[in-house]
């Protein structure tokens, strides 16, 4: 039988990416049914045939280019462990950005409502009902294969101040008129991007990706549709693509918002804009 190191030092030469040696790690982990630091502790043990041919089915569908996270079932995002499936958009970091301008407009000691469209995961909405738990957050989505993972991840996490709702956009808000903010991560790649056919893209749906010839059908839509749920005051937020920022401020700007702005992810991207009523 052959001991965790050596496993892992092969992998890790079997994978591809900067990131080889940690998505050894974490196949491994969940072949073993462990933790990821349990790995370092116990790097001399032997794993049995059975959990070696496992972790080899995980190796091979990963060189095969899927996912970790649908091949683990879980990403982490913001301080949540969430449940990924091929139904759902897998969480990335600079999604984090969209909840922290969101926190910023949200006083913590005060009730709000807020609507988090296309949830997927539940990863944004989630991020800030356990934020701010005073505040009501609703999290839609057209995919109703998305909406129940979700609802899992808020009820796995213990997060009862979301309520859920299936529907297109701004259509999944029905006749709501109050909310204080409304954030969204749309598909904004353009269809026939070729980096679609690359990476993990190939395997997420393809709904959550891409949207119209320039990536932005969703975001008109939602720009156009949002200020009839929006209070005085209120604000919009969503997730853009890096090159996209001066054609959404445009948008924001000729739908009647104000104090339109774009903020930069962590490498310098424009990546979140928004503006308020």
């Amino acid at each position: 039988m052959a001991e965790v190191r050596a496993l892992l030092a092969d992998a890790a030469l079997r994978l591809l990416g900067d990131a080889a040696r940690l998505e050894a790690e974490l196949l491994l982990a969940h072949a073993l049914g462990r933790p990821r630091a349990w790995l370092y502790a116990h790097a001399g043990d032997a794993v049995d045939a059975a959990q070696q041919a496992a972790f080899a089915a995980l190796l091979a569908r990963r060189a095969a280019g899927e996912p970790v996270a649908y091949l683990v079932g879980t990403r982490g995002f913001w301080s949540l462990e969430l449940e990924v499936t091929p139904a759902t958009l897998i969480p990335r970091p600079e999604t984090e950005l969209l909840v922290e301008l969101a926190l910023a407009r949200l006083p913590a000691d005060a009730e709000t409502r807020v609507a988090d469209l296309g949830t997927g995961s539940g990863a944004v909405a989630l991020a800030i009902a356990r934020e701010r738990p005073r505040a009501r957050v609703l999290a839609t989505d057209a995919s109703a294969e998305a909406l129940a993972v979700a609802r899992r991840n808020a009820q796995r996490l213990g997060i009862a101040n979301v309520a859920f709702a299936q529907g297109d956009w701004c259509a999944a808000l029905g006749d709501a008129r109050d909310l204080d903010l409304i954030v969204a991560n749309p598909p904004y790649i353009a269809a026939g991007d070729p980096h679609l056919d690359e990476g993990d893209l190939r395997f997420e749906p393809a709904t959550a990706l891409a949207s119209g010839a320039d990536g932005l059908d969703a975001i008109r839509i939602i720009v156009r549709d949002a200020r009839a749920h929006l209070c005085p005051g209120g604000w919009l937020l969503f997730e853009h693509g890096f090159d996209q920022g001066a054609a959404v401020r445009a948008l924001l700007a000729a739908h009647g918002y104000r104090e339109v702005f774009t903020a930069r992810d962590l490498e310098g991207r424009e990546r979140v804009s928004g503006g308020s009523l």
